[in-house]
């Protein structure tokens, strides 16, 4: 009899135990990533260095050049902001920036409006050059993202915004940003969604997989949201731990009785 009932508790510890394992390959990122493969991924791999402007994106422009009074009048005056709760102005003036209206332009000072949706940083920088060059000696202009960032969300270790700084952000980047996936995180089911030219685009992407390199998603936009989806193990957890704990407390509270019984 206590053979039995020994059995049954060591089966319901180990039905309980096994809700919590998660293999080794479950944990691994690109686990087909090896150097013969790499051939076949740089056939399909784009490289990409900056990001893409957007309807609604803030963009600081700044002209300047030897002679400073002749690009004043293409220049926002600097703005000086009050403190939160307080009357009093910051000494510290911060450049204005342009927003990026509905139909993808912006009000450019003395030029006017200018097409910029869907160009990168750089090449905003070199198309107001080109139209400076013919009223300022050598103009240099300088174009640059306000408030990048995308969102991470579900089993990572600091879910939150991701601030983008060096122009450019892929999956894993933003991924370390975010601590990692925890162990719950599935890394074969990871959501990005993204809105793209009014339209939303959805992918789920296998971070166990090389093929992740030559995703269209592989390269995130500003505004980009990822969602890491858990596993079994954290499904399991989440809806059945207290059921587990109940069935092993009453397994415990019956075998106790039937021990003290026996005896």
């Amino acid at each position: 009899m206590h053979t039995t009932i020994r059995h049954f508790l060591l089966v319901c510890l180990c039905a309980v135990a096994c809700t919590g394992c998660v293999t080794q390959k479950q944990m691994t990122y690109l686990s087909n990533a090896t150097p013969e493969a790499a051939d076949s991924i740089n056939a399909h791999f784009t490289p990409k260095s900056e990001m893409i402007i957007h309807v609604g994106d803030a963009l600081t422009i700044l002209v300047s050049a030897l002679d400073q009074e002749a690009v004043s009048p293409y220049n926002l005056p600097m703005a000086i902001f009050a403190r939160p709760g307080q009357t009093e102005l910051s000494t510290t003036p911060a450049l204005q920036y342009y927003i990026v209206d509905e139909d993808g332009n912006i009000e450019f000072p003395v030029l006017g409006t200018l097409h910029v949706a869907g160009l990168k940083r750089t090449e905003v920088q070199a198309m107001i050059k080109q139209k400076l060059e013919a009223q300022v000696l050598n103009p240099m202009v300088n174009v640059n993202l306000v408030g990048a960032k995308v969102s991470v969300m579900g089993e990572v270790n600091r879910p939150g915004a991701v601030s983008i700084n060096s122009g450019r952000m892929t999956i894993l980047d933003a991924l370390a940003a975010a601590g990692d996936l925890t162990v719950y995180g599935r890394r074969d089911n990871v959501l990005v969604t993204r809105e793209k030219d009014g339209k939303l685009e959805i992918a789920r992407l296998n971070l166990r997989s090389a093929d992740l390199y030559t995703s269209p998603f592989y390269y995130l936009q500003q505004n980009d949201i990822i969602y890491v989806s858990p596993n079994k193990v954290r499904a399991v957890a989440s809806t059945n731990a207290s059921l587990w704990l109940g069935v092993v407390s009453t397994a415990l509270s019956a075998a106790t009785v039937i021990i003290t019984v026996v005896k």
